[in-house]
């Protein structure tokens, strides 16, 4: 076997690797041989089958997996050897193609992005600082209203008093298509929230200003995608009786309140409450730290990117953009969208720093455990109610998948290893000063 190269050009690399006739005849005798002891054959008995008769029977189909398998093992050795990563899977052909004959020599050319030697950088010597933001008590009892909000109650109006968004009206209803009522079309004292977009669209927005007593037809069109076919896109009207309009009363702020929320009381809620709002202040101090060190790391190093890597991700930014900016448009059926300097640029940061964190972690040996895993799984799974199990399922037979889901949990146990390392000085700021800190991430 001879590996050549045929280039070495900045991170491309190019080779050629011959299999002589003759290593690949031995390959392939060595494979029958493990076989043979297996084989069964009429006219002999099981393991006796000449090699001659083997080979004449099976020779074509195992040259295919005995190829196959130098090929990959001189690969490797290559890899081994030199020390290359390849940035992407190595492009492989034969040479020959159509033209090669059983007991020719075997050319395969193999071309491929190198990885580059990534800089060591002194963690230590990065400077970062943390917001720190406390819950004070006009936070806590901020959230304290929103709690009690949906906890409300609704007590009835003055009589005569008209619907406003936001009030309970109990209503009687039949629906109507062509003037004949439907199932599922009627119900009685149904309690309705307008604004609650519960009905269908238009149907609440008809019951603003009705009066308890009052009768009133609604006249709405169902959707064209409404679940039930035989309605999809049918007009139909709504005979009304409204029996109450109710207004809608927040819970007091009491112990009461607290025990229906999992408290002791309602110091215990103000409590849980305040803990609540500094671990998501600490999230997003730590969202912006993060960006920080990401910046300080992205000025410490320098050198030359795999081109497909960056193309690859260029395309990606350029593609995500369009479709944000187009969100009516589905999948691909869209013009060509080519990446523009400000996408190859992005692109470039973000590569970097991906190659640099990895090799970080690599040499951290920062380990992603198969419990954070499972978490990360069943925190997807939650998307899909009623479905979790074939979620489960369908993640654990697809490595892509898998993937997708192993590496923002690596790259944020690098990102904390790097914090571990680095300086960081806390400061104590204000909620409003965090916020502006997390709206300039969202505007970079």
């Amino acid at each position: 076997m001879q590996v050549t190269e045929t280039l070495n050009e900045g991170l491309k690399r190019a080779y050629t690797i011959t299999l002589t006739s003759a290593e690949l005849d031995a390959k392939v005798d060595e494979k029958l041989k493990e076989a043979q002891p297996d084989i069964e054959m009429k006219g002999f008995r099981k393991g006796k089958v000449p090699m001659a008769l083997l080979k004449k029977q099976f020779g074509d189909k195992v040259m295919g997996e005995a190829m196959q398998e130098s090929i990959d093992g001189a690969m490797q050795a290559h890899f081994e050897a030199s020390g290359d990563r390849p940035a992407m899977q190595p492009k492989v052909e034969m040479v020959d193609g159509e033209n090669w004959t059983l007991g020719d020599d075997v050319a395969v050319s193999m071309e491929y992005e190198a990885l580059p030697e990534i800089p060591e950088v002194d963690l230590k010597s990065i400077k970062l600082e943390r917001m720190v933001v406390k819950a004070g008590d006009s936070e806590v009892d901020e959230a304290l209203a929103s709690l009690a909000e949906t906890a409300q109650n609704f007590e009835p109006r003055k009589k005569g008093s008209k619907a406003k968004d936001g009030d309970q009206v109990v209503i009687d209803f039949l629906g109507k298509v062509d003037g004949e009522a439907f199932e599922g079309g009627a119900a009685e004292d149904y309690p309705l929230v307008l604004g609650s977009n519960s009905f269908i669209p238009g149907f609440e927005e008809q019951l603003v200003g009705v009066k308890a007593g009052e009768e009133k037809n609604v006249e709405v069109n169902f959707p064209e995608e409404y679940q039930a076919e035989h309605l999809a896109g049918k007009a139909a009207v709504f005979e009304c009786t409204v029996k109450e309009v109710k207004e809608p009363k927040a819970a007091e702020l009491n112990d009461e309140l607290a025990t229906k929320f999992g408290a002791e009381d309602l110091a215990a809620l103000k409590g849980q409450i305040a803990e609540r709002l500094e671990g998501e202040y600490a999230g997003a101090a730590r969202a912006v730290m993060k960006r920080s060190l990401l910046d300080a790391l992205d000025k410490m190093v320098s050198f030359d990117l795999p081109p497909s890597l960056l193309d690859a991700e260029a395309g990606q930014i350029a593609h995500q953009l369009w479709h944000d900016e187009n969100p009516d448009v589905q999948g691909h059926d869209h013009p060509e969208i080519s990446p523009t300097e400000e996408h190859l640029k992005l692109a470039g940061r973000r590569v970097r720093l991906g190659l640099l964190l990895a090799e970080l972690g690599q040499k951290a040996e920062v380990q992603v455990t198969d419990a954070e895993m499972t978490q990360a799984i069943m925190n997807q799974a939650r998307q899909y109610p009623g479905q979790e199990r074939q979620f489960f399922e369908f993640v654990q037979q697809n490595q892509q998948m898998q993937q997708q889901l192993r590496a923002p949990l690596f790259e944020d146990k690098v990102i904390d290893y790097a914090f571990e390392l680095a300086t960081v000085k806390d400061k104590e700021v204000s909620k409003d000063d965090l916020q502006k800190a997390v709206d300039a991430l969202d505007d970079e």
